[in-house]
């Protein structure tokens, strides 16, 4: 019973911040209501038990591309892009495609038999290392190198876009 609650509670973040993103006119309102939708995501991961997703969505996803996404936001001269309209005046001919679509979507799964499959019994995970302790070995023992290159390049990118914003402030 409580993971189910979990479970509506995270698909409205995530819904509902995704709904939010691409309705508002504010880049930064827009990004922040990313980064709720992926929190939800996140929590869908961790109700899943897939712990090295939950993390890598929080870290990785959350801490580091969006990070670098709002400071490309706020470094970015964002007044002439305000002052031009945005928004397609065509939202009704979307919505009416988006809901045949779904419609079409939901009739192919239906006759093709899929909705009505009983669902399948839970397979358990067997004992032992798991693909995370796998995955981690590969990392840092045979692409070590190109891992912490990559870091550098990340870091030097930071570095050289506050520079360049502090050069033209």
């Amino acid at each position: 019973m409580l993971d189910t609650i979990f479970f509506y509670v995270f698909a409205l973040l995530t819904l509902g911040g995704a709904i939010a993103t691409i309705t508002r006119r504010s880049a930064m309102h827009s990004a922040l209501s990313l980064i709720v939708s992926l929190l939800g995501v996140a929590g869908l991961y961790l109700l899943q038990k897939a712990e090295f997703l939950f993390a890598v969505q929080i870290v990785l996803y959350i801490g580091g591309i969006m990070v670098l996404f709002l400071f490309v936001i706020m470094l970015v001269n964002l007044d002439q892009a305000a002052k031009e309209r945005q928004f397609n005046r065509q939202w009704i001919l979307g919505l009416v495609a988006s809901v045949l679509v779904g419609a079409q979507m939901v009739w192919m799964l239906n006759s093709a038999g899929v909705v009505s499959l009983p669902a399948a019994a839970p397979v358990p995970a067997a004992p032992g290392p798991g693909n995370i302790e796998a995955l981690a070995d590969l990392l840092f023992r045979e692409y070590l190198l190109p891992f912490e290159v990559a870091s550098l390049l990340l870091l030097v990118a930071i570095v050289g876009s506050v520079m360049m914003a502090k050069k033209s402030s």
